[in-house]
């Protein structure tokens, strides 16, 4: 396993004097993770086999958490201490509404856990921290530029992310420090926003941390949470010019099942039409339980026309995590 000697350019590195918290404290919690996914995973073909980012230890004993990419269908990972110590850890489970992981450490990694704040207290203008593994040479200081609604490609859809500048480089799984010196969100995408006409630049897209609160428990118990999956189509999708445009579709997927193709043009869902992605979504999963059918209507080629798709669970076309 190795780590690469990149740093944030010093004009982007937090400076203590500017916080009313310990900062340098507060980046002992940061971890950098590593994961190994065997190459029949599911998500091998996507997401690559040797994944690399940042966790943060949020209690006690080892617990840290991270974004689920990372380690989604792991068979092994691994956690650094901005010290240098390296433990094995296992994956307790993922949240795929979330997008949320918990990993828990297999050995002590002499580091404090990093308190968990409120979300809901993260303003737009706010000055923040997003920090990834390594100190202060591995942080941005940022601030807060959005906090609206986020429509992924795979079938995911958070009503409150939050929205940082400038980007920090190695966003995957970083710590979004708040005002308070307190965990705030987990840094999941880089994306790129329009400052003027073309003007672009690129921001980080943070999960809420008041989104773990329901599922924390669940999944140290039980590997997931309680409640019950969202029916999945395993499709690939993006907003474009008011219409809602197949990208692409899953392996083994009901997408894949029923027939839907890259270029096709999703018009409605049970009926109801679909203007955008967040609506498609929320319409699929008002539908009900894992296993109904989605009855598509779709525009391909120039023609209308009708599928049906039975969903299904995604945890269960996933491989399992291994326990140590």
């Amino acid at each position: 396993m190795s780590f690469s000697d990149w740093k944030v350019p010093g004009a982007f590195q937090p400076k203590p004097d500017e916080y009313e918290f310990d900062l340098d404290a507060a980046l002992t919690s940061i971890l950098y993770i590593s994961s190994v996914v065997p190459e029949t995973a599911f998500s091998a073909a996507t997401l690559g086999t040797e994944r690399a980012g940042n966790a943060v230890l949020i209690r006690e004993g080892g617990l840290a958490l991270t974004v689920g990419y990372l380690v989604n269908e792991a068979e092994s990972v691994w956690l650094r201490t901005g010290e240098g110590k390296v433990v094995p850890a296992d994956v307790l489970g993922i949240d795929h509404s979330s997008g949320f992981a918990l990993v828990q450490a297999l050995g002590k990694l002499d580091c404090p856990p990093l308190p968990i704040g409120n979300s809901d207290d993260v303003q737009i203008g706010d000055e923040v921290v997003m920090a990834g593994g390594g100190g202060r040479q591995r942080a941005v200081a940022a601030h807060v530029v959005a906090r609206q609604q986020f429509a992924g490609y795979w079938e995911y859809l958070l009503d409150q992310a939050i929205f940082t500048a400038p980007s920090h480089p190695n966003w995957g799984g970083t710590a979004l420090i708040g005002p308070d010196g307190k965990l705030v969100g987990i840094g999941s995408l880089q994306l790129e926003q329009q400052r003027g006409k073309g003007i672009t630049e690129n921001i980080n897209m943070t999960i809420p941390i008041n989104l773990l609160g329901g599922v924390i428990e669940d999944i140290i118990k039980t590997g997931q949470p309680a409640r019950p999956p969202r029916p999945w189509l395993g499709l690939y999708a993006t907003d474009m010019d008011g219409k809602v445009v197949v990208m692409g579709v899953a392996e083994r997927s009901p997408a894949k099942k029923a027939g839907l193709a890259a270029g096709d043009v999703v018009l409605a869902i049970a009926g109801q039409p679909v203007i955008d992605l967040a609506g498609f979504y929320k319409k699929l999963w008002a539908l009900g339980p894992v296993g109904v059918r989605a009855h598509l209507t779709l525009m391909r080629n120039g023609r209308t026309v009708d599928v049906e798709a039975v969903t299904a669970d995604r945890n269960r076309i996933a491989n399992a995590p291994r326990l140590h």
